[in-house]
């Protein structure tokens, strides 16, 4: 008997169990190729309890919720696929824009994952695990019976609440940025027609490593022409293709679409049953919309794109064809776009062509022979439409190479995009590292009668070497104001871990009146006045551990403290309260600069300078500059505010 049969009938004697519990050592990658080995083990491998042990392994989600999931997918082995697919999304992804906050945390759904906003707001009385937490939904991705991807992205436009349904393109195991991109793509009887030529002489089977992760169909067309990328594109032709495919594809969500994204907390056993069957109806629903709606535009024949060939259209004439598109006029605000007199309309046209006038002028005095940036830089929009018969929605988990600055990287501002925000585990040299959530004020969380309630700040430990030092780096990602202090991605402190503090902790009792124990106390350095929003000071601090595991930041000289303790986003997700989405492309990526709560609301015809939230915003931030309060310069913020609020209000109201 050979080697290799002996080993086979090894593994063949072995009960289910004891195979199983071997292969979960095993990735499914590296399960599957077993199964390759031999048509005895290839039986093996199909296993049920040995693909629930991988599924397991992924610790996407527990034991008890998987087998809720296996009961509409076809085997455990499909819905191993999905979870190994979607395993590298969960987690928190960021934008820089607005400043106040674009945080996305990416958590499991109901044989789905689920993208959440989490809004900027207050802490209530309750505190933050009892207390209920906002939250937008973003996209979704399910798990079709097979175990493929289907992919939605959520927004809100004229009071109402739309699906739009797109594809995944792929999803890198190591992926750091989320796009949201257009895809061209061909009809189905030209793709068949492309599978059954590549079984044909004349079609090269030699594939480049390059197209090693598209389909089939898709490499053989490849091969005959190229297609440009859609990040290619000028920044104006990805946004009208993005609010194009948006506003054909769009699905009004169906009554049992309105329901729960994700099981709750498994408290209540009556309660926990009712809300599965949401579930599995809602994701039964939402599919067969999915199947039926396609979400892809035949750009020929649809109105609002040209119908004539775009290799015969000028890159002028195409844009001036998108220009009349109506779709191209979305507001921001929730109701969308409203309408004003004419008076504004033509003082705004007045000052529009005025500075196009000025602008006509400077160009003109560039010699005619100087070749344009945007001509050799970018692609052209024809070019990237003739590679399909059919534009959609497609979102692409990509591996970029990234630049960081104290765990926050640096963004690209016109990129339709969210960027992986590295969560690492606490270990024994790096007990700190994690998300945490905190507020101002002592006792933690406890409301006051001038301060009901408290701004809500997320905060990502993390550790850095610095002189032959351990720093720990609390870089802010949230916070919970109506108008932002300093921008996210800023370095709330800075502790030196090895370098304990003198300074005792000022206050003996906590909020239930317990005795305060501190374990350790470190020397470090709080966010305070400086030169401005961009580049903030320092002044000295130190950093309180407690035994109860939560911590404190003491600013010396004003003995204002920030507390925090670790979240579990996906109990406090499941408990809180799911409020309206953004318009889809800004609820994605909301790429304005903005430094007030833009997803509180958005000023419309019968906002005024002398609304509630406006004065409110304004009284707040007086009296911020004028308290000593470590956060901001009285003279930065006001100038912040005027500069960044006030001129911008007053110029939409004229326009």
């Amino acid at each position: 008997m050979s080697p290799e049969s002996c080993g086979s009938a090894l593994l063949l004697a072995l009960p289910d169990d004891v195979f199983s519990l071997i292969t979960r050592s095993l990735s499914p990658h590296d399960v599957c190729n077993l199964g390759l080995c031999r048509r005895s083990l290839y039986a093996l491998v199909a296993s049920e309890k040995l693909w629930f042990a991988q599924c397991e392994r992924l610790g996407i989600v527990p034991q008890q919720e998987l087998i809720e999931w296996r009961k509409v997918v076809s085997s455990y082995k499909a819905l191993c696929r999905f979870l190994y697919t979607v395993k590298s999304l969960m987690g928190i992804w960021v934008h820089q824009n607005p400043e106040l906050g674009n945080v996305v945390y990416v958590m499991p759904g109901f044989v789905s994952v689920v993208g959440c906003r989490i809004i900027p707001q207050e802490l209530g009385p309750l505190g933050i695990e009892d207390g209920p937490i906002l939250w937008a939904p973003v996209f979704e991705i399910f798990g079709d019976c097979d175990g493929c991807t289907t992919f939605f992205l959520h927004g809100r436009e004229k009071g109402n609440d739309y699906l739009y349904p797109g594809s995944i393109k792929s999803i890198d195991r190591t992926c750091n940025v989320l796009l949201l991109e257009v895809e061209p793509r061909h009809h189905e009887t030209k793709v068949k027609l492309l599978q059954s030529k590549s079984l044909d002489k004349e079609v090269p089977r030699k594939v480049c490593r390059s197209n090693s992760g598209l389909s089939r169909s898709h490499r053989v067309y490849n091969q005959s022409e190229s297609t440009v990328p859609f990040s290619r594109l000028a920044f104006c032709d990805r946004r009208k293709l993005l609010e194009i495919i948006t506003s054909q594809v769009r699905i009004k969500i169906p009554e049992l679409g309105n329901g729960p994204l994700f099981p709750p907390i498994r408290t209540d056993e009556e309660n926990f049953c009712k809300e599965m069957v949401l579930l599995y109806e809602r994701r039964s629903v939402l599919i067969q919309k999915h199947k039926l709606g396609g979400g892809h535009v035949d750009w020929k024949t649809n109105p609002q794109l040209p119908s004539a060939d775009p290799t015969q259209l000028e890159l002028s004439e195409f844009r001036k064809t998108l220009e009349r598109s109506s779709v191209l006029r979305h507001s921001v605000s929730e109701d969308g776009d409203n309408t004003q007199d004419n008076k504004k309309k033509t003082l705004g046209k007045y000052f529009s062509k005025s500075i196009n006038q000025i602008f006509r002028k400077s160009n003109s005095s560039v010699p005619s022979n100087s070749s344009s940036s945007s001509d050799s830089k970018h692609a052209q929009l024809h070019e990237f439409l003739r590679s399909g018969d059919t534009i959609g929605l497609t979102l692409h988990a990509t591996t970029v190479k990234l630049s960081s600055y104290r765990a926050w990287p640096n963004m690209h501002d016109s990129r339709f995009a969210l960027y992986k925000l590295p969560l690492r585990i606490p270990t024994a040299e790096q007990e700190y590292s994690g998300l945490w959530g905190g507020t101002f004020g002592w006792p933690p969380g406890k409301p006051t009668e001038d301060k009901p309630g408290k701004a809500l700040f997320f905060l990502l430990l993390s550790y850095e070497e610095s002189q032959g030092q351990r720093m720990l780096i609390a870089t802010k990602i949230l916070e919970g104001t109506h108008y932002v202090l300093h921008p996210n991605g800023s370095a709330m402190f800075t502790v030196n871990v090895d370098e304990p503090s003198p300074d005792p902790f000022p206050w003996d009792l906590d909020a239930d009146s317990v005795p305060v124990n501190v374990e350790h106390a470190y020397v470090g350095e709080g966010i305070a006045n400086g030169y401005g929003f961009r580049y903030p000071g320092a002044k000295p601090g130190s950093l309180f551990a407690f035994q109860n595991g939560h911590l404190a930041f003491i600013w010396k000289e004003t003995r204002a403290v920030l507390t925090l303790q670790r979240l579990n986003l996906q109990d406090l997700l499941k408990k809180g309260e799911k409020v309206a989405a953004l318009p889809p492309i800004a609820n994605f990526s909301y790429l304005t600069k903005s430094y007030s709560n833009v997803f509180a609301g958005f000023p419309n015809s019968s906002n005024c300078l002398s609304s509630p939230r406006f004065v409110h915003s304004l009284k707040e931030l007086l009296d911020c500059a004028s308290s000593s309060s470590p956060l901001m310069n009285n003279i930065d913020c006001l100038i912040v505010y005027i500069v960044t609020e006030v001129i911008p209000y007053l110029w939409w109201l004229i326009f």
